[in-house]
């Protein structure tokens, strides 16, 4: 996991839309960046669901939320349009944002040690720097969690 303090690193990825979205398009604003498992799985949808829920207050305060897992950008648009998602989700297919920003780590479930993405959280600041970060956050928790961190 990165530092808070440090830059977050810069990047471009497909929304769910397909269209190229970097990190710096959302300079002068807070922003919520989270990074999920997979789409539609039960915990990543009760976090999804969970920040939709509350991104009025979001927006409220300034903050972009961003969601980035290693689904498709059609994976993206299906979950998106399922839960009526307003925010937007990144696709990053090759990994490369997921592993700079140190999320793609062994993992066991069961018994069995396998790599994956581990729920995590980093809260961004106007200026592009990492303020917050939060490892192996609990999925039902994290919305509000975040909602309060911008306080």
């Amino acid at each position: 996991m990165l530092e808070p303090g440090t830059q977050a690193p810069a990047f471009t990825l497909p929304d769910q839309n397909g269209m190229p979205r970097s990190l710096t398009d959302y300079r002068g604003q807070k922003v919520i960046l989270y990074f999920y498992p997979k789409d539609m799985s039960a915990g990543c949808t009760s976090q999804a669901c969970g920040f939709a829920e509350l991104y009025p207050q979001f927006q409220e305060k300034g903050a972009v939320i961003l969601g980035i897992s290693k689904d498709s950008v059609a994976s993206h648009k299906k979950f998106e349009e399922k839960y009526g998602l307003p925010f937007t989700l990144l696709s990053d297919t090759e990994l490369n944002v997921i592993q700079a920003y140190d999320v793609w780590n062994e993992k066991k479930l069961y018994g069995k040690t396998s790599m994956g993405v581990v729920r995590t959280t980093y809260l961004i600041d106007e200026n592009g720097i990492i303020v917050k970060a939060f490892g192996k956050v609990k999925a039902k928790e994290t919305p509000a969690q975040m909602l309060e961190e911008l306080d």
